[in-house]
């Protein structure tokens, strides 16, 4: 595979710049896996140094299963751009439908919580994964579970 084509592959993979993925790559000596990696860590490093931003914008997501049991989640983010984007809106249907199916009490459980899709992850990673390929502090403000 072409030098260009793994750059792609892992600008596609992990959203992060062009200069990254060939630093990671260069670093990892070709490694596809171990460069994701090297990328998620200094994508949580810079999370970490953005930890105390304000998250402004945000949105409501709802979601409703098998019409007996229902979401509203408010999660926000720093801006109005990241709200809209495709990872964000992603992630805020994802946390909906982990709020139905694990009905957790509050957000702090709700973060501690294995992700449903991948339960290696927690819903806090997640997050933080998601915060760190748009570049922005994501979080979840509040939401409410309805059941009947």
């Amino acid at each position: 595979m072409k030098q260009t084509d793994s750059i792609k592959k892992l600008r596609d993979a992990t959203g992060a710049g062009v200069m990254e993925c060939k630093q990671a790559l260069a670093e990892s000596k070709g490694d596809f896996d171990l460069a994701v990696k090297i990328i998620h860590e200094r994508g949580l490093a810079k999370m970490e140094k953005r930890a105390g931003r304000e998250t402004a914008a945000g949105l409501i997501e709802s979601y409703v299963h098998n019409e007996r049991i229902g979401v509203i989640l408010d999660i926000r983010a720093e801006t109005d751009f990241v709200v809209r984007s495709e990872p964000f809106r992603k992630l805020a249907h994802e946390l909906a439908m982990q709020i139905a199916a694990a009905a957790p009490s509050d957000v702090e459980e709700l973060l501690k919580q294995p992700y449903i899709k991948d339960e290696s992850k927690t819903v806090d990673e997640i997050i933080k994964l998601t915060g760190a390929k748009v570049g922005e502090v994501i979080k979840v403000k509040a939401f409410s579970r309805l059941e009947l």
